[in-house]
C-alpha cells in the first residue's frame, strides 16, 4: 500500500533550531554546552519537553543520562533509531549535534503526521557528553548503550577537581547504580541513523551536498607528563636548564613532523591541551601536560605511528633532561559502517537526483559505539569553509532539507525489512 509522506517542515525545523541554539549561547555564533553544564541541563529539559509535548513520543532518560523518545510500532520489532548528541565543546559551533538531534524529530514527526503505518518502533535518541568532557569520557552514552564501560569504571570516575560522574550523570536524570541497563543489543535496536555535519571541505569543494559515511576513524590519546625543573629565569643559565615547556613544545612538534610525512589524508595528529607550570614569567616550567592524538584509518597505521612517536618523545626526555611518562587514555578502533545502510542512502539519494558522496569520517562520532552491535549509518552535509568546533561553524539550510527528505524516505524502506 503506497502511502504519500509529507515533506518534512523545514520553518518548524528552524525555529527549533533557532531555539536550542539560543540555550548555552556565546552571543558570537557559537554556543559553549559541555557535558555537566548548566547550559547542558537546561537543553536537556527543552528537548524532553519538545520531544513529548510537540512530537508525541514516549520520552524517558536512561542510567547513563541519554535522553530517548519511542513511537511504537505495529509489530514487536527492534526499533529503528535517530539522533546525536546535545552537547559541545567548549565555545562550539550551533550544529555539531543538534543538526542531528533535530533531524530525528523532525523525520519522525512527519511520518506521524503523514499517518505513516511504521512496522518498527521510531526512537529518537540524544546522546551523553559525546564530545571531550572534564571526566575524560568522550561518547560516553553510546559507549554505554554499547556495553563498553563498566559500572565500576563509571562510579570510580571523578574529574580534575575530584568530582565523581555520579554526581553529574545524577544531575542529568540518571543513575550509575543501575547504569547496565542502558545497554542495548541487535534485539533492542535494529539500526540506527544519524545526520551530521561533515566538519570537513570535501564536499563544499566537491559541490556535492551529501556525503553517505563509509566508516569512522579510529582516535587514539595519551596523557604526557614531563618534569623538569622549576628554577629562577635570571639566574639559572641555559645549559643548565631542565625546561619542561621546551620539551613539550618538542614532543608536539616531533608529532607534527611524524604525522606529516606519512602524507596521507588517513593519518593525522594533534597535541590540544598543553598546560605548564608555575606558569610565572620568571620561573622555568618545572612540568607540564599534554594531551596528544592520533586519529587514522587503520589501527595499524596509528599504533605504528604510536610506537614511533614514543621513540622520538624517550629521546627528547634524555636530550633536555627531564622525565615523560605516557599513559594512554583512549584507543578507539575504526569502525566501518553497515555496508547495507550505505547502499541504501546512496540508492535513496539516486532516486531523488540528489549527487552524493562516499565519504570516510575523519571525526570520532556516536554512530561508531552503535556499529559494533547493530546497523548503523550516517549521513553528511557541506560545512562552509570546513569550520566545525568554532563559533563560525555553519551549513545551509537548503543541503539540511535535502538530507531531510533523503533521510525520511530511507527510514520508510528500512522500515519494510
Amino acid at each position: 500500500m503506497a502511502i504519500a509522506l509529507q515533506k518534512c517542515h523545514m520553518e518548524r525545523f528552524k525555529a527549533r533550531f533557532e531555539r536550542m541554539s539560543e540555550i548555552g549561547s556565546t552571543g558570537d555564533g557559537g554556543v559553549n554546552r559541555p557535558f555537566g553544564s548548566i547550559a547542558d541541563l537546561e537543553l536537556r529539559k527543552y528537548l524532553i519537553q519538545l520531544a513529548r509535548e510537540e512530537v508525541g513520543l514516549e520520552v524517558s532518560t536512561d542510567p547513563i543520562a541519554n535522553i530517548w523518545g519511542i513511537h511504537k510500532g505495529r509489530q514487536n520489532l527492534p526499533a529503528i533509531a535517530l539522533g546525536s548528541h546535545h552537547d559541545s565543546v567548549p565555545h562550539g559551533g550551533r550544529f555539531d549535534g543538534p543538526l542531528g538531534i533535530l533531524v530525528a524529530l523532525e523525520v519522525i514527526q512527519t511520518l506521524i503526521e503523514s499517518d505513516y503505518p511504521n512496522r518498527h518502533p521510531l526512537a529518537f535518541v540524544s546522546f551523553t557528553a559525546e564530545e571531550p568532557n572534564p571526566f575524560n569520557l568522550s561518547t560516553l552514552g553510546s559507549r554505554t548503550v554499547a556495553g563498553k564501560l563498566s559500572k565500576e569504571q563509571l562510579l570510580q570516575t571523578t574529574d580534575d577537581q575530584n568530582r565523581p560522574l555520579s554526581m553529574a550523570i545524577t544531575a542529568a536524570g540518571g543513575n550509575l547504580l543501575r547504569v547496565s541497563e542502558a545497554q542495548k543489543s541487535a534485539q533492542d535496536l535494529f539500526a540506527f541513523l544519524e545526520l551530521h555535519i561533515e566538519q570537513g571541505r570535501r564536499l563544499e569543494q566537491a559541490k556535492i551536498p551529501l556525503g553517505v559515511v563509509t566508516g569512522i576513524c579510529g582516535i587514539y590519546r595519551e596523557q604526557i607528563t614531563i618534569v623538569g625543573e622549576a628554577n629562577h629565569a635570571g639566574t639559572t643559565m641555559m645549559q643548565d636548564r631542565h625546561d619542561a615547556l621546551l620539551a613539550g613544545a618538542q614532543v608536539a612538534l616531533a608529532l607534527e613532523e611524524l604525522v606529516a610525512s606519512a602524507a596521507s589524508d588517513d593519518l593525522v595528529g594533534t597535541v590540544g591541551h598543553f598546560v605548564i607550570s608555575p606558569n610565572a614569567a620568571n620561573i622555568i616550567p618545572g612540568s607540564c601536560e599534554l594531551h596528544v592524538e592520533i586519529r587514522g584509518a587503520t589501527t595499524a597505521n596509528i599504533h605504528a605511528t604510536a610506537h614511533t612517536f614514543g621513540k622520538k618523545v624517550a629521546a627528547i626526555a634524555k636530550e633536555r633532561g627531564v622525565a615523560i611518562t605516557r599513559r594512554v587514555i583512549l584507543d578507539q578502533a575504526p569502525q566501518l559502517l553497515s555496508e547495507d545502510l550505505i547502499e541504501l542512502f546512496l540508492r535513496t539519494a539516486n532516486h531523488q537526483s540528489i549527487p552524493s558522496k562516499p565519504l570516510f569520517s575523519m571525526a570520532g562520532h556516536d554512530a561508531t559505539h552503535i556499529a559494533s552491535f547493530t546497523r548503523a549509518g550516517m549521513l553528511f552535509v557541506p560545512s562552509i569553509g570546513g569550520k566545525s568546533h568554532c563559533n563560525e561553524e555553519f551549513t545551509r539550510f537548503e543541503d539540511i532539507e535535502t538530507a531531510l527528505q533523503v533521510l525520511l524516505e530511507a527510514v520508510v524502506q528500512l522500515d519494510q525489512l
